[in-house]
């Protein structure tokens, strides 16, 4: 026996520890969430200066490198490197468990606190890319197309790089470890993967995590008490967010505890039939014609416009020009993608947890296409339908939007529908599980990332990173609400996009070198000269298995 066995369950969490990771990861959180009792407006201060840098000088940067990664995604779906396999094992789960845990853990919890809102915000305030009036009829189509747009293929794809640089790297070496800096074993090396830069890399992902993590779980947090609120007048304050937030902690840990196969799996399985179930209601109770004929139109006008949505800046502001529309691409297109990149190192390592035996195609197809024929539906059943009983004049959705926010839409939505008190338990029972699948799934990521990679951390070290991840959204929800969590993630996101690019740089490097080059011929000189010399001076060209 080991001494970790030894001394039980406190001696393995010592063990098994990266203490370098650990520490500097847990500091930061912990020394925010200490400060936050300290001197609260300072840590609102601090959120927001740095949110404005980031704004001003990085925005391009987000948008440039999350465009690339979808590109490399659907070149590795239909390109030569798609066969290349993640280990020389059989996959552990179904293609629809797979799948379930992928969209569960990955971002469904955003996806079902903005269905019913975002669109409506289009509606209203459309992208300044569109020479379109809010409020308008063509306005409904362009609302649904952009957020298809944010919540289709680009969020899904920084998940989906890091899933793949890990997994290949972990599974197809030897003795690299399943941890977010081993996507860049290419680049770092592979005997420098306990270098002081493997460890930074690791430092940057659990705090991007956490920072990423903890806002999701703050939107579904207020979605559930805004529930309480909104349906049974039950206001439970600043000190009930955190004692609902507790119980969601307490919840999810339970879930994790059990582990990947009796907790995450079951329960995202779970999750996936009622998803399904209230978008199959909402669509046969809503306008279904009409949203045929709107999610038809919005497809196709993200296909069209999927370059110059990407690439938008605003940069008519800078030229003297409004610049609203530049604010408008960072609260929505930046916020998106830095959110996205926020959660890549806790829902990379967790792809690539339960990827092994797949090939790079299947997982980015799983990963981008997939996931994306699973969302589209859902915003343009859940948002198509708030848009239209908007514009119709069948409620007034945007109403208690301004006054409550964001989190109300969906319950203000579902009670028009028939049965609406029911559909509204439902959404809300929703909103809880994905909460769960969500929070055990990347607290098992983050144990794993303070422990070298271990595939199964201590419950200890689990429950440890729970109560953090769980006090830091309570933190956010009551320092500023929606606005505060939207700062935060921006400001441990966009960092991480730079690491995503890194990856891919190292993916291009390790497929070229090793399955053949894609573009140019294998004897096509990268840099210098393409010919020999002899020791005379002669030119001579490359030998064949002809000579």
């Amino acid at each position: 026996m080991s001494n970790a066995d030894d001394l039980g369950a406190v001696g393995r969490f010592r063990e098994e520890l990266d203490p370098i990771v650990f520490l500097f990861g847990a500091g930061l959180t912990v020394g925010l969430i200490a400060l936050y009792f300290v001197d609260s407006a300072l840590v609102q201060d601090g959120i927001d200066a740095a949110n404005g840098l980031i704004n001003q000088y990085l925005n391009w940067a987000l948008l440039i490198i999350v465009f690339l990664i979808v590109l490399f995604l659907l070149f590795l779906i239909v390109g030569p490197w798609g066969n290349i396999k993640l280990g020389d094992e059989s996959p552990e789960y179904s293609f629809l468990s797979f799948f379930a845990m992928l969209y569960s853990a990955g971002f469904a919890a955003g996806v079902v606190f903005w269905g019913p809102a975002e669109a409506l915000f289009y509606y209203d305030n459309p992208s300044p890319l569109f020479d379109v009036a809010g409020g308008s009829s063509e306005a409904m189509v362009i609302a649904v197309q952009q957020t298809i747009f944010h919540w289709a293929l680009p969020q899904l794809a920084v998940f989906t790089i890091m899933g793949i640089a890990i997994g290949y790297f972990a599974y197809n070496y030897e003795s690299v470890p399943l941890r977010v800096s081993s996507a860049l074993t290419p680049i770092l090396g592979k005997d420098n993967l306990d270098g002081v830069g493997a460890k930074i890399v690791d430092i940057i992902a659990v705090f991007a995590t956490i920072g990423g993590v903890a806002t999701s779980l703050g939107f579904i947090g207020s979605q559930f008490i805004t529930g309480l609120d909104y349906q049974w007048g039950i206001d439970l304050g600043d000190t009930g967010v955190i004692l609902v937030v507790t119980a969601m902690t307490l919840l999810f840990t339970i879930s994790m505890v059990l582990g990947v196969d009796k907790g995450i799996r079951r329960l995202s399985n779970f999750n996936m039939i009622m998803f399904v179930a209230l978008m199959a209601v909402a669509f046969v109770v809503g306008p279904s014609v009409f949203l045929v004929l709107l999610g038809t139109q919005a497809l196709g006008g993200m296909i069209t416009d999927f370059v110059s949505m990407s690439l938008f800046t605003g940069a008519g502001a800078m030229g003297g020009g409004d610049p609203a529309a530049t604010e408008w691409m960072n609260a929505w297109t930046v916020f998106y993608w830095a959110w996205a990149l926020s959660w890549s190192p806790f829902a990379g390592l967790f792809i690539a947890r339960i990827s092994k035996g797949r090939t790079v195609r299947e997982v980015a197809f799983t990963g981008i296409g997939a996931t994306s024929a699973a969302t589209i539906p859902w915003f343009t059943i859940v948002g198509g339908s708030a848009v239209w009983a908007q514009h119709n004049g069948t409620a007034d959705i945007l109403g208690p939007l301004g006054e409550i926010g964001a989190s109300v839409a969906g319950y203000a939505l579902f009670e028009t529908f028939p049965f609406g008190s029911v559909l509204m338990v439902v959404f809300m029972l929703l909103v809880t599980t994905f909460f769960i699948t969500s929070a055990d799934s990347s607290t098992l990521a983050v144990s794993m990332m303070t422990t070298g990679g271990k595939a199964e951390p201590s419950n200890i070290n689990r429950v440890f990173w729970g109560v953090v991840l769980g006090m830091f959204a309570a933190i956010l929800m009551t320092l500023g609400g929606v606005n505060a969590l939207q700062d935060a993630v921006i400001i441990t996101g966009a960092p991480f996009a730079f690491v995503c690019f890194a990856a891919l740089l190292g993916l291009v490097r390790e497929f070229s070198s090793k399955y053949g080059r894609v573009l140019l011929q294998e004897e096509t000189a990268i840099v210098g000269s393409s010919e020999s010399t002899d020791k005379s001076g002669t030119a001579t060209r490359p030998s064949t298995d002809d000579d």
